[in-house]
């Protein structure tokens, strides 16, 4: 792909954030079913937060559009859907994206 195509890309609707996102560093537990149906609970580490989503670090083997409970260190737990599951190339580390359910978001009652 030549840079053009690459800026082209970057810059559709599609790929801009819908609102800011924040670099974070806190711990999440995490509590869903598996791509394997299997039930699961463990820790996670959030990396970026927005008003109604997060990017985590996580090896959770979730499938796109699974239902998360995470529990932030702060607040109360919050209901999330997977949204994206990626591998980062540098530390290659699996990164899960969630959708907060709750419009509300981070800020839910």
């Amino acid at each position: 792909m030549n840079d053009e195509a690459k800026r082209e890309l970057e810059n559709s609707p599609s790929q801009r954030p819908r609102s800011p996102r924040v670099p974070v560093n806190f711990l999440v537990e995490l509590e869903g079913r598996s791509a394997a149906g299997e039930l699961f609970k463990l820790r996670g580490e959030a990396v970026r937060v927005s008003r109604g989503g997060a990017t985590l670090i996580s090896e959770a083997a979730v499938e796109m559009g699974a239902i998360l409970r995470l529990t932030p260190p702060f607040g109360h737990p919050l209901d999330a859907e997977v949204n994206g599951i990626w591998t980062d190339e540098e530390d290659r580390r699996q990164r899960i994206g969630i959708k907060l359910l709750d419009p509300n978001g981070w800020f839910a009652e």
